[in-house]
């Protein structure tokens, strides 16, 4: 008999999937959209807000592996306030040490003018990831994970 934490909803890799690729496809076409709104010419905005996208993605990857390498070794197990906002400044940071002198360069502009359009992404992502977390939990159901799980006597 299935339990009810893997019966409804998207679940497991094509859960993982759906959510990046919808993710990314928004946060692409938003971005070219802002790129836009502040003078950058269409097409220029279009391939910097895809090649963001696709460093967002790799570094995601790439620096999760990382941390969890690392946090594999600590002596203190579990993921405190603490060691979670230093992985968000960690990922946030690593990823903005790359988009800004790539922004500075394709739209010839100065760093300075860069590290605030980075900063306008940062805030815009900031309120738009926990959006679309929410829209996409309410509209596929919550992951396996988060659920929660009832105990009835028929599973015994």
């Amino acid at each position: 008999m299935s339990s009810p934490a893997t019966a409804t909803g998207l679940q497991g890799p094509m859960r993982r999937i759906v959510f990046v690729s919808l993710y990314e496809l928004i946060a692409i076409i938003v971005s070219s959209l802002l790129f836009m709104a502040i003078g950058q010419g269409a097409g220029a905005s279009g391939v910097m807000a895809v090649v963001a996208s696709t460093l967002a993605i790799v570094w995601n990857v790439g620096f999760n592996h990382l941390f969890e390498m690392w946090e594999a070794r600590q002596a203190v197990k579990g993921r405190s306030m603490l060691r979670r906002v230093v992985h968000a400044l960690g990922f946030e940071g690593g990823l903005a040490l790359m988009l800004i002198p790539l922004m500075a360069w394709w739209f010839d502009v100065g760093l300075w003018q860069a590290t605030v359009m980075e900063a306008g992404l940062l805030l815009f992502f900031l309120v738009y990831t926990y959006a679309f977390n929410w829209a996409f939990d309410r509209i596929f159901g919550l992951p396996a994970s988060a659920q929660q799980v009832s105990v009835s006597l028929l599973d015994m």
